[in-house]
């Protein structure tokens, strides 16, 4: 009984760190908030002017149809929502549109796994198997996925047989047991070479799942989306919904081809994740600032992983492609997927950031020589340059 006024002052001490540590991390949160607001504060009637002209330029005379957001140095210099979200309702795209980001998906798929590594959950080497044991091939490590170097197919072409209800979607965990049961054969051994496909970072979406213990769709929105402000930006399955709840619908190359989405559409981790341009901002703020991971690691992510094969200058990195050419440093990603196009730039070293989210899946993304010169950076587009890494122009 002597014992029990110590432990009941222990315990409201205990109590009490405990509430402070809450109410400081909720005074954080709202501090947060209101610096993430003034970030994204934009005066349309200071729009650079000479972006404006191009994007205009580049709607009519190229057909892109979509959302930009264009910053430097943390400032946004331009933003706009050019056409229509879904042309047969002859719905208009505002600034807040969701676009499925297709590949640009990766790099924040690549983030969590990093966000694992630093919580010592996982290692970079280690094997699928670990954490699937009916995975039918040897050797491949978390690493290899991150780089696109494990050999696997792309499951995409090979499970259009397998799976019998096609309107229904897979899940990630589907698709790990179809590699199980078929074994369908790799395109080469792992740590081979590069081979850019989405089985990779399905098994990523699937090893944070078995890990966290989580759906990927909660585990993302508890540690990046939320803690960064993205109130915009979800995960979205077609295992999980009917019908993705999003206003914005994908069309391919002319407007009467709008794209219906099918069974692919629910593994994620490769794709499936929804966001807008500004969400994407703040991400690019988030990591500029290291608000999610080490420098160390973070900078690991943006360092090339690959020979350089990729016209000299070009490579990938974890879960971001990469443009090195003298002291030029620029991570970005592509994405194309069900009537959705997308290019998302960080110029490091510039401190340039460009988010061109489209929903008409045509070659208007291939035009931004011009662009890039106005805002004094490398020209990010691989056909621009020879093997030798030199620019050649379109």
């Amino acid at each position: 009984m002597k014992q029990l006024p110590k432990l009941l002052f222990c315990a409201i001490i205990a109590l009490a760190s405990c509430s402070s540590a809450e109410q400081k991390k909720e005074q954080q949160a709202k501090e947060q908030a209101i610096t993430d607001s003034i970030k994204l504060i934009y005066d349309p009637h200071k729009a650079n002017r000479e972006i404006d002209a191009f994007m205009q330029k580049l709607h009519k005379k190229s057909a892109f149809n979509g959302n930009v957001l264009i910053a430097k140095k943390g400032k946004i210099i331009y933003e706009n929502a050019f056409g229509w979200a879904d042309y047969l309702r002859k719905d208009s795209l505002n600034i807040n549109s969701k676009f499925e980001l297709a590949s640009v998906s990766k790099p924040l798929t690549g983030t969590g796994i990093l966000l694992l590594v630093q919580e010592g959950k996982i290692k970079l080497d280690q094997q699928v198997k670990e954490f699937f044991p009916d995975f039918p091939y040897e050797g491949i490590t978390i690493r290899m996925l991150l780089t696109h170097r494990s050999g696997l197919i792309n499951y995409v072409y090979f499970t259009d047989d397998i799976w019998k209800d096609k309107k229904k979607g897979m899940t990630n965990m589907d698709v790990m047991k179809i590699f199980a049961e078929h074994k369908p054969s790799p395109y080469s051994k792992p740590d081979m070479r590069f081979h850019y496909n989405n089985s990779n970072f399905m098994i990523l979406g699937a090893i944070i799942e078995k890990v966290s213990g989580q759906s990927f769709t909660v585990f993302m929105q508890e540690n990046i989306f939320m803690p960064l402000g993205m109130k915009h930006t979800a995960v979205y399955s077609k295992a999980d919904y009917e019908k993705i709840p999003t206003n914005v619908v994908g069309h391919d190359r002319v407007w009467r081809r709008s794209v219906v989405q099918n069974f692919h559409d629910g593994p994620v981790g490769d794709k499936g994740i929804y966001s807008t341009v500004e969400d994407l901002f703040l991400f690019d703020r988030a990591l500029r600032e290291g608000r999610l991971l080490s420098a160390a690691l973070q900078d690991s992510a943006y360092a090339p992983h690959n020979q350089k094969s990729m016209k000299g200058v070009f490579n990938y990195g974890y879960g971001w492609r990469t443009f090195e050419q003298g002291n030029e440093h620029v991570v970005y990603h592509t994405g194309w997927w069900h009537g959705f196009k997308n290019l998302y730039v960080r110029d490091l070293k510039n401190d340039v950031t460009i988010v061109l989210l489209s929903n008409m899946a045509n070659g208007s993304l291939m035009h931004l020589d011009d662009l890039y010169k106005i805002l004094e950076m490398p020209v990010i587009r691989q056909g621009a340059y020879n093997g030798s890494g030199d620019y050649v122009g379109e």
